[in-house]
């Protein structure tokens, strides 16, 4: 513990931001890490507990030793902070700057006092880590002679190929798209990650033996059979991609489009690729879906010059302060205003959408609906609070149900491959391999294909995790 009284003598500080209106003009991050000064001082208000909740069952799901490297920032020594997160977290520049912080909800100092800056203080390690060029490829000593694929190449997929190629093994990471980084490549706008960060990170694994295949599909360009002929074992880490629709009158309407089509459009336009993407200019805009999704279309749409834009949310506003329903350390019901959302909308809560109108040319023109109260599970239409409102764009941002099946998880299924109940693929056979092994023989699944849509730092966990077992699967029959 570097300061005893650190909690008591500093206050908690957060990443300096441009301002909106300045920001709002391009897709640049505009967060900057803490000060050298700042950071040690942020690092002081750590406490050591007795028992340090922020990487416990409730908090940091890759197991960062929070206290450890807060205390290093405290003393000054940076790069042992580094080689400490790097320990359990093989990308803290993506959790630094996407993950909600679990850590600082379970965060002890929380109970009395805003938490420690957890997320700014690893983010500002990994800046400096890059910056004093200690992120170098850690390539085997050795290599096993297996090879695995991995399917997927977001967190989840990374993460498992990462720690597998460091392990010996040699690993091909196979993606659909033109480029790697699944959502965080195409789902995240650059505003909240510019993708360099996922472009250094893929050639430190190109060094470390990863190979990278874009522009295929497997269960399409490759078939599921000819990849367990190739391949010692196959991870799944293809996402929870099919997104939640709203069938109401008018959801064929031209102008009403699935969250990420406008997203991922939107990040291809900004990496430079000649693409026509779907335009907020001079547009009213609604958002269906109060999360990080639905945000993430509110700040774009802000940056192509909507008109307004207004996001709603069918539960009711959550409170300002902590639900009595969630308390420490668990990760808290309350209401939360993102980057997005100091940048200029309308958020409305309990509301329902009944169906789109549209004009003559089938363009949608506005949104109707009602208020709703939530009464023993159902949500009611609230009588006198009909609405109706102008719209020429919507953007249905109500997250994922499961993965795509058609393709490689429909050919796995020949083979043998169990879903769970929401359609997911169930990974929880054997007792030697453990809980990411499928019922097809050497097949493992890992991130929301495994778990359903969830947060990028619990993809990083379970790619890591999935990947300790993979490896213990290909060497049982290898003498050491």
């Amino acid at each position: 513990m570097g300061k005893p009284t650190g909690f008591l003598e500093f206050k908690k500080e957060y990443l300096q931001k441009i301002e909106p209106k300045e920001r709002v003009k391009n897709y640049k991050e505009f967060e900057k890490p803490f000060s050298e000064t700042v950071a040690k001082d942020q690092g002081a208000r750590c406490m050591d507990c007795g028992i340090p909740f922020c990487h416990g069952d409730t908090g940091c799901p890759v197991d960062n030793l929070i206290p450890e490297f807060n205390d290093f920032v405290y003393r000054g020594r940076w790069k042992e902070a580094w080689e400490n997160l790097s320990k359990t977290n093989n990308f803290p520049e993506f959790t630094g700057r996407l993950c909600p912080a679990p850590c600082e909800s379970a965060c002890t100092l929380g109970i009395i006092e805003p938490p420690v800056s957890i997320k700014s203080i690893e983010r500002t390690i990994i800046d400096r880590a890059w910056e004093e060029g200690w992120v170098i490829p850690q390539p085997p000593t050795s290599k096993s002679g297996k090879k695995v694929a991995v399917v997927g190449s977001g967190p989840a997929g990374l993460a498992a190929g990462q720690q597998l190629a460091r392990a010996g093994h040699t690993v091909t990471i196979f993606e659909k798209n033109d480029r790697i980084g699944g959502l965080l490549r195409y789902g995240i706008p650059d505003f909240k990650m510019e993708k360099r960060h996922i472009d250094r990170r893929m050639k430190q694994m190109e060094a470390e033996g990863v190979t990278f295949k874009t522009n295929v599909n497997v269960g399409v360009d490759i078939t599921a059979k000819q990849l367990l002929a190739d391949f010692d074992s196959v991870v799944l880490a293809c996402g929870s991609e099919v997104p939640r629709d709203l069938p109401v009158e008018g959801r064929k309407n031209k102008g009403v489009h699935f969250a990420m089509d406008f997203l991922s459009k939107n990040n291809k336009h900004v990496a430079g690729d000649d693409i026509e993407i779907i335009n907020a200019k001079d547009k009213h805009v609604i958002v269906i879906g109060g999360g990080d999704t639905g945000s993430d279309c509110v700040g774009t749409s802000n940056r192509q010059g909507a008109k307004s834009v207004t996001q709603i949310e069918l539960f009711p506003e959550p409170p300002k302060e902590r639900d009595s329903s969630t308390p420490w350390p668990l990760y808290p019901k309350m209401l939360r205003t993102s980057t997005s959302h100091e940048e200029g909308v309308s958020r409305k809560w309990a509301v329902s959408t009944m169906g789109f109108k549209s004009n003559d040319k089938g363009e949608v023109t506005a949104i109707y609906g009602s208020e709703v109260k939530e009464e023993n599970g159902k949500f009611n239409p609230v009588p006198g609070t009909e609405f109706e409102w102008p719209a020429d764009l919507v953007f249905l941002a109500m997250g994922f149900v499961n993965p795509i099946k058609e393709g490689l998880i429909a050919d796995l299924q020949k083979e043998g491959l169990e879903l769970d109940g929401r359609g997911n693929v169930k990974a929880d056979f054997g007792t030697k391999q453990g809980s990411f092994a499928t019922s097809v023989p050497k097949v493992y699944a890992c991130g929301d294909v495994r778990r359903g849509q969830s947060l990028i730092v619990w993809a990083i966990s379970e790619g890591r995790k999935c990947a300790d077992q993979v490896h213990h699967f290909l060497m049982q029959d290898v003498e050491v």
